[in-house]
């Protein structure tokens, strides 16, 4: 007989937990109400500067032949569960990395052949977006707070 490694807790233990959890995620999914106007704004005006660059990107230079209609329904639709079950789950992603990855799935299954080289540069911009932006984030902080 396997033993079971789900742990059980008794009524007490489960209250003291949920009200754990309600604090955290009270005192860390807070988001101010102009942070998130910045935000959509800064995103909604790059969009609209770089869209072609972005949507050639992900639509022909993934693959080594065009996105088809199939392909890219597929991918959205994987996107979509999988941004679906990171935010049921709590897990920060991000929407343009999961669809990506989606896509050259999709020129995978297909035999279509992907382009390593974009791979590569994709890869290398998602694994040094995080150390840039804390470096920047904290030299700003440290900028900002010994001249104001």
């Amino acid at each position: 007989m396997q033993k079971s490694h789900d742990p059980t807790f008794t009524a007490s233990e489960n209250a003291v937990l949920a009200n754990y959890k309600k604090h955290i995620d009270h005192s860390t999914r807070f988001i101010p109400l102009w942070v998130k106007v910045a935000v959509a704004m800064a995103l909604g005006l790059g969009t609209m500067v770089g869209w072609k660059r972005i949507v050639v990107t992900v639509g022909e230079k993934i693959g080594k032949q065009h996105l088809t209609y199939a392909q890219g329904a597929v991918a959205e639709i994987t996107a979509m569960a999988t941004i679906g079950a990171a935010d049921g789950f709590g897990l920060p992603v991000s929407t343009t990395h999961v669809l990506s990855s989606g896509i050259a799935g999709t020129m995978a299954a297909n035999h279509s052949g992907i382009q390593w080289s974009t791979v590569r540069n994709l890869a290398l911009a998602w694994v040094l977006t995080l150390p840039v932006a804390m470096c920047l984030s904290g030299m700003l902080f440290w900028l900002f707070r010994k001249t104001f």
